[in-house]
């Protein structure tokens, strides 16, 4: 099983579910190729996340649109 690093479990961390379930699963792919970082982008009813090439692996960086 992939283990989230300590940065990303932070990120999570007190986050409302449906913020955990749109983010969670790009966390996941990022902490399995541990390449890039993720980029979330905040909309006004919802998030979204992506991998990141500019971002550092274990990093997550919140965009507004």
């Amino acid at each position: 099983m992939i283990q989230l690093p300590a940065s990303y479990q932070e990120y999570l961390a007190g986050q409302s579910e449906g913020v955990i379930n749109a983010v969670r699963p790009i966390l996941m792919q990022s902490a399995a190729d541990k390449r890039h970082g993720v980029r979330v982008v905040i909309h006004p009813h919802d998030h979204q996340a992506h991998l990141d090439e500019t971002i550092p692996y274990g990093t997550v960086i919140e965009d507004i649109d």
